[in-house]
């Protein structure tokens, strides 16, 4: 039988990709190689930046004066990093290029980090941080960019500004972190407000927990936020003021009180939308409907998804880009979703000359990577803004990225992050993908690797056969991670095979 992913999620790994769109500059400049195309949307587009040469923001090349609106201390492109999350109201167009006539950013939270937590895989490696700014639960995982800390170095005590998600929980998922100067007269939260914690009388109330007080005469309410709001349990509110003492408690003085960053989200002078998040709530099979970024989607067929996406891959907390264009009731009707969410990686050493730049490819331990211009390429270093051009050398590289398939049936792996360090391992790699297929007295094949099976193969609380055995006869693609080695000849052989959590 011919083999499937297990989850249905995984049921992308099949699908085309269309390599005239992935032409376009992504992570840097340069042009657009694909044809010249008509107006396809005038709105709103709201996600993370993955390069300059003018801002790509959602794989569009936007035209820009260099300003930017914001009152975080960011005045022009040239102080914006990759991963902060912005809104750009103008016009993109079917070739990739766009115009900006407006350029919003907004810290979701700038304070001091607390209460760090990391969380490891079977190997050591730090995957996931979670940690508080003045209460309010963040997590960073190995999408963020981090400048000025990794997800190794991020600490208690760090000054930190942060452009990040609120996800269905409460919480929060960063896409940007970085490292500033500290200064607790200029601090910033979001989050919503403590049942029953609101105390009109002494002008004070509670963000999960965390006491803000605020002044009737030197306080700004805004964004239609009124005092009486703040009476709502449950409504999610930004706060800027300064740290202070309260009855020995930490609390923010309020300088401003105004709506969350779901206000990045608003309906423009236009109605075409373009937007990155996680989702909220699931999709919901009775009215087609599912919640992201404050949002509701309605998916109107299934013709919308991109690349082998289904209605029940929408689960809470999957990372998504939606197209669509806002109804008169506020619903954003969809035109095209698309997966945004890693699911699979690559890490090792990348050679000297390896690069095509006209196909934007590499290949990076016999794996096949495509550069979009989603791809956000980046190190810790607070300066560097680097392109595909810095990555022609020998570094090592760590890619996230998206399992696809040719029409042929030839594996690539769609970068979504490719973080650089001028560390590098001679001829080690590692890698977590699906198995693309299986023979244990011969070869291995991942992300469309071929690596030979030898005596010195470990498979850590795996049994080859049962492998191999699930595969042709089940059809049973897991997800593996591979620590595996380049011969002088060219080929690879694997060195260690372990099964990885979905």
């Amino acid at each position: 039988m011919t083999p499937q992913v297990t989850p249905k999620r995984l049921s992308l790994l099949f699908a085309p990709v269309a390599f005239g769109m992935l032409s376009a500059c992504g992570g840097g400049g340069g042009g657009v190689d694909i044809a010249e195309g008509g107006i396809r949307g005038t709105g709103s587009s709201v996600g993370p930046v993955s390069g300059f040469g003018s801002v790509f923001v959602n794989g569009v090349r936007f035209e820009t004066d260099g300003d930017v609106i914001s009152n975080d201390g960011i005045g022009s492109e040239a102080q914006l990093d990759k991963g902060m999350i912005l809104r750009i109201d103008g016009e993109w167009r079917t070739n990739g290029q766009g115009t900006a006539n407006a350029i919003e950013y907004d810290d979701t939270f700038r304070g001091r980090v607390s209460s760090v937590q990391k969380t490891t895989d079977a190997e050591g490696r730090i995957v996931r941080v979670s940690f508080r700014i003045y209460g309010q639960e963040i997590s960073a995982d190995k999408l963020t960019v981090l400048k000025g800390r990794s997800l190794e170095t991020l600490a208690n005590g760090d000054f930190v500004r942060v452009s990040a998600w609120q996800l269905e929980s409460g919480s929060y998922r960063a896409s940007y972190i970085g490292l500033i100067t500290p200064d607790e007269t200029d601090v910033e939260i979001e989050g919503r407000i403590t049942d029953s914690s609101t105390d009109l009388g002494l002008n004070r109330f509670e963000i999960n927990g965390f006491l803000i007080e605020y002044d009737d005469d030197n306080t700004e309410f805004r964004d239609g936020v009124v005092e009486n709001d703040l009476q709502t349990a449950g409504l999610s509110v930004e706060v800027e003021g300064e740290l202070v003492e309260i009855s020995g408690r930490p609390a923010i003085q309020a300088h401003t009180i105004g709506r969350d960053d779901t206000r990045r989200y608003r309906r423009g002078d236009a109605d075409d939308i373009e937007f990155t998040g996680p989702v909220s709530s699931a999709f919901n099979n009775t009215d087609r409907t599912f919640t992201i970024n404050g949002l509701t989607v309605l998916v109107p067929n299934d013709d919308v998804f991109e690349d082998g996406l289904t209605s029940g891959d929408l689960v809470s907390g999957l990372l998504v880009q939606v197209e669509g264009a806002f109804r008169s009731d506020g619903v954003v009707v969809a035109e095209e979703i698309e997966l945004r969410e890693a699911d699979s990686e690559v890490e090792g050493a990348i050679e000297p000359g390896v690069i095509d730049f006209s196909a934007r490819t590499f290949r990076l331990g016999g794996v096949l990577v495509q550069v979009t211009p989603q791809t956000i390429i980046t190190d810790d270093d607070d300066d560097q803004r680097l392109t595909l051009n810095d990555l022609n050398g020998r570094y090592e590289l760590e890619v996230e990225g998206i399992e696809r398939s040719r029409l042929d049936g030839s594996v690539f792996l769609e970068a979504v992050k490719i973080e650089r360090d001028d560390d590098d391992t001679d001829n080690e790699y590692q890698m977590t993908g699906r198995l693309g297929e299986i023979n244990c007295s011969v070869s291995i094949t991942v992300l469309g690797v071929r690596m030979d099976i030898i005596s010195a193969t470990s498979f850590d609380d795996e049994n080859c056969s049962q492998l191999e055995s699930d595969f042709r006869d089940r059809g049973l693609r897991p997800l593996l991670e591979v620590e595996y080695i380049k011969r002088n000849d060219g080929t690879f052989w694997a060195e260690e095979i372990e099964l990885e959590d979905d």
